[in-house]
């Protein structure tokens, strides 16, 4: 049912953990296609060899069920892609090579996955492992809610928290290759790209019970999130979303979103011109007074202090606890 693409780069010290996560599924109806994007600390391994001494030997337990494929480095979409051509099976998961599954997530997806047929994608919630704590992620949906369907945009828009995070997220085959999948250039939030674009035109089903795991406590120079600034064609924020924006309800993800991560690249110069048009276009009184002041009011002087001033009571509130 399951053809699971795990995209590895440099990723030797966690790998096992989620491969083992993989084999211990409680539904075994499933392949496994683990993308090598070129690592540095793996070294290539033949296809008559085996995958003996090496961290990848644990998917010799898998037998046929699991396939290594090794490719230039290309970057995570590509990566996937490419795993996505050879899936067999009719919906695909997502998992990187330093995050894990609990051990019933296929079993339940499956159920989620036939409790709502006419679904094109569906995702379940995760923990979040930080600082080597673990804690539910703060998706804005309530409580009580168990299963069904979301409005993704809506969801997302509450705590700016992902409702589909790629480790957590099942979409059918024939929807990703319709939309021909994730954008290489994209280095920043290619996963939202795809899913916004299948969201608007499917039903997005959701679990809310947590079942996968999102590492966030590995070296920021292997994660594509941290302080760097993009170029506009490679961050998601300078993107063309043409007939997406006339749905109000992504119009206003999108701002939120925007003003949000914006503030980096506004305070250095970076990208000027481009986050000069994106601000132009905000309908200012739906968003929060906060963004008012940053953007349209405070000297960009201040404005950095204050920026400095709160992110030094972040990490002072960080030592404390």
């Amino acid at each position: 049912m399951f053809s699971i693409i795990i995209p590895l780069y440099n990723k030797a010290a966690y790998i096992e953990k989620a491969i083992q996560s993989v084999l211990t599924q409680t539904y075994q109806e499933f392949e496994l296609i683990v993308v090598d994007d070129g690592s540095k600390d793996i070294a290539p391994i033949p296809p008559d060899r085996g995958f003996k001494n090496s961290p990848l030997e644990c998917m010799e337990l898998m037998g046929n069920k699991a396939r290594y494929i090794r490719q230039e480095n290309q970057g995570v979409s590509v990566a996937r892609n490419n795993g996505v051509k050879l899936a067999k099976y009719p919906f695909i998961a997502f998992l990187d090579a330093d995050d894990w599954w609990e051990p019933t997530y296929l079993e339940e997806m499956k159920a989620l996955v036939e409790a709502y047929p006419q679904a094109g994608i569906y995702g379940s919630g995760y923990y979040i492992i930080k600082n080597s704590q673990k804690r539910i992620a703060p998706i804005g949906i309530e409580s009580n809610f168990e299963m069904g369907i979301i409005n993704y945009f809506q969801v997302y828009s509450k705590m700016l928290f992902m409702p589909l995070w790629t480790g957590a997220t099942v979409i059918k085959k024939s929807i990703f290759e319709s939309e021909n999948g994730f954008k290489p250039q994209l280095k920043l939030g290619e996963d939202f790209d795809l899913w916004v674009r299948v969201a608007i035109k499917f039903p997005v089903a959701f679990l809310n019970k947590p079942l996968a795991y999102y590492n966030q406590d590995v070296e920021l120079e292997n994660r594509a999130i941290g302080e760097k600034l993009y170029e506009p064609d490679a961050h998601i924020l300078f993107g063309d979303y043409g007939e997406l924006y006339k749905n109000q309800d992504f119009r206003f993800l999108y701002e939120r979103l925007a003003l949000y991560g914006l503030l980096p690249y506004y305070l250095q110069g970076k990208n000027k011109k481009e986050v000069n048009l994106i601000l132009s276009g905000i309908n200012w009184k739906n968003h929060k007074f906060k963004y008012n002041l940053y953007y349209r009011f405070l000297p960009k002087g201040i404005l950095r202090l204050w920026m400095q001033l709160m992110k030094l009571g972040s990490e002072l509130k960080k030592r404390i606890q």
